[in-house]
């Protein structure tokens, strides 16, 4: 399992030449056609928090076992419904005609009824649905289900704080990967501890990184950071889009009223810096960007200034393996213009979120934002190679224009510094809101939107009239996203052009940071009842019938593609960690399981359960970031 196989070969190579994917794949030996899932209840211990911790401590999930079999025909979120909140579902039927729905309580009592409304055929599953609405059911409960054509639906949940562990939990997820530290089972639990990855010295170590032959003569220590995906890659480029998204979670509750900024502070999350007077969730920030900062070519050095693309294993390492048990050799890779500008996008950001707990980590952010933008500049067209996919993904990416977009509007928020407003206004993509929201969603890819969104809401010198023309780029994003809502029977705020992409849940909560946004700005509800419903997709309301968060609902992934959370390849390992999301359907099916299991399948449905599924079933830090972006939004609503 070292290698791929020719025919895995012949896949990568297509993708990487088309640019348009990430590759944190793992080595597939052969075809694994029809297997079983093992569902396992995920066993925790007490967490054990610092003397500054707050009030109400976090949690450890301990989720009962995930169902398997076919999806219901009954389609509902299976976590729950906030008390104000729209309250919908869909039934999968052949009947063209409106049915009768029932709503009942956990001790069988009807509550509501109805009628179904059909909807036709969903483009994207091909399924025949009806839809129904119980939203004017608003009081508190556990255990209601709703009946139609004598099928039942999941259980779920009527509450205020319906999504408040999901944002502890989705955020534990950055924890859970990082480099570097030992994860501590006083935080996560027994199953899930481990001792640290990459450091000590040893041949896989990350403390002393040399470059790949004729990139560099020095090594750099590059031993914090986020793993990336299933696989033990570290890359500027994807850390840069997830790190500023946790940033924006937590600067989201600066400026908006009735965000709370308390659920994100010290002590409240699973991390183990408690008791510094930081809040966690910057805390865990300040990891990865350690670990970007480390990436930046030094002083001295012809390219200073500039960001090595990556960082990971010089060959494809098996599955399972824990991180400290990787021997592979690690590998800086080229600088690129790409990681350049991620780098001074995010250190931008770091740089005025830290100035309150740390003025000499935000003195030092700064100085290394402005030194990379002034690098890029003078770097302009220095792109990944698309080959260079052998050991992690290739990451490519030959338009620069949204890093630079989002470079600018970064330093421009910190600095108020005219040459960076210069930057942003001359740039083709300011204020476009079509090219900086396309309708598949931010991505690595396409990052101009993350500059957009914190011009539209964090105070800077544009002045009214500026600030409001970001708006507005934002508001008519979020009504083509809205819309999307009301076009099939699933309400998902996703419209791609009848494909779902590679990690088609990520794109999809991305749509709902801005849907999110939308409403902290307008304050007009069609924007939240969007989020709402794209949340009920992600958490059962979707032709598959299930949750793709592990650990949430009644039916939902858990043999997603990691090699330390591999319990389905190894019974003693664990599944992963209760929050974490998969990509999700893959209309392209790129990977051998799911070409062989999902011939034919429609848009939608093309996904499966299974650990080495890696183009449908991975988990990566910039899915979980709107994930958490996104529980921590809702969970303010209620």
């Amino acid at each position: 399992m070292s290698r791929p196989t020719p025919r895995m070969a012949r896949v990568l190579d297509r993708l990487n030449r088309g640019g348009r994917r990430r590759l944190a794949v793992a080595t597939v030996a052969g075809v694994v056609a029809g297997a079983v899932a093992i569902p396992v209840a995920v066993s925790a211990v007490g967490s054990s928090l610092g003397s500054a911790a707050a009030a109400t401590p976090p949690q450890i999930s301990k989720p009962a076992a995930s169902k398997t079999g076919p999806a219901p025909s009954v389609q509902v979120n299976q976590v729950g419904y906030q008390t104000k909140s729209p309250k919908q579902g869909t039934f999968v039927t052949k009947s063209e005609s409106p049915l009768n729905w029932t709503l009942k309580d956990a001790d069988g009592k009807e509550v509501a009824s109805g009628k179904t409304k059909p909807a036709g055929v969903d483009k994207s599953s091909g399924d025949n649905v009806h839809t129904f609405d119980f939203s004017k059911v608003t009081k508190s409960g556990k255990g209601y289900t709703v009946s139609v054509g004598g099928k039942k639906s999941e259980p779920f949940s009527i509450g205020d704080n319906t999504y408040s562990q999901l944002r502890t939990d989705s955020l534990a997820y950055f924890y859970h990967n990082r480099s570097g530290i030992n994860i501590d089972a006083d935080l996560v639990g027994k199953n899930y501890a481990r001792p640290a990855g990459h450091v000590d010295g040893a041949a896989s170590s990350d403390e002393k990184v040399p470059c790949q032959p004729k990139v560099c003569d020095y090594t750099l220590n590059v031993s914090k950071g986020w793993y990336d995906a299933g696989d033990y890659g570290k890359y500027v480029v994807n850390g840069g889009i997830s790190v500023a998204q946790l940033m924006s979670s937590y600067e989201r509750t600066l400026h908006t009223k009735g965000a709370d900024s308390k659920a994100l502070g010290d002590g409240r999350l699973l991390v183990p810096e408690h008791g510094n007077h930081v809040p966690d969730i910057l805390d865990e920030a300040r990891w990865e960007m350690d670990f970007l900062l480390s990436m930046q070519v030094p002083k001295g050095e012809k390219l200073a200034g500039m960001a090595h693309h990556k960082v990971h294993d010089s060959t494809w390492s098996g599955l399972p393996l824990r991180a400290d048990k990787s021997t592979n050799k690690r590998e800086l890779h080229a600088p690129s213009t790409a990681a350049t500008l991620n780098l001074a996008a995010t250190a931008a950001q770091a740089a005025r979120l830290f100035e309150p707990y740390d003025k000499e980590f935000s003195a030092k952010a700064l100085k290394a934002a402005r030194a990379a933008f002034e690098a890029a500049k003078a770097n302009p067209k220095m792109f990944a190679d698309p080959g260079d996919a052998t050991g992690g993904g290739a990451y490519s990416d030959y338009d620069v224009k949204d890093e630079f977009y989002w470079a600018a509007s970064e330093l421009f928020i910190t600095t108020g510094d005219k040459e960076y407003r210069q930057e942003v206004e001359k740039s083709s993509l300011h204020n476009d809101s079509e090219a900086l929201f396309p309708d598949g969603g931010i991505s690595w890819q396409s990052v101009g939107g993350l500059g957009a969104l914190d011009l539209a809401t964090v105070p800077n010198k544009l002045g009214d009239a500026g600030v409001k023309a970001a708006q507005k780029a934002v508001t008519e994003a979020a009504d083509r996203y809205a819309a999307a809502v009301g076009k099939g029977g699933y309400g998902v705020p996703y419209a791609p052009g009848g494909s779902y992409a590679w990690g088609s849940n990520g794109q999809i909560l991305n749509n709902m940071v801005v849907l999110a946004t939308a409403h902290d700005i307008t304050g007009k509800n069609k924007y939240r009842d969007a989020v709402t419903s794209g949340m009920d997709y992600i958490l059962g309301r979707n032709p598959m019938g299930m949750s793709y968060v592990t650990g949430y609902g009644a039916r939902y992934a858990h043999n997603q593609h990691h090699r330390f959370w591999a319990h389905e390849k190894d019974a003693k390992l664990p599944q992963p960690a209760p929050g974490a999301v998969a990509g999700g359907p893959n209309s392209s099916v790129d990977d051998p399981v799911a070409q062989t299991r999902l011939k034919g399948c429609a848009p939608a449905k093309c996904y499966v359960d299974d650990i080495e599924s890696w183009s449908t079933n991975e988990i990566t830090i910039n899915w979980n970031a709107p994930l958490a972006w996104v529980a921590s939004y809702l969970d303010d609503q209620a």
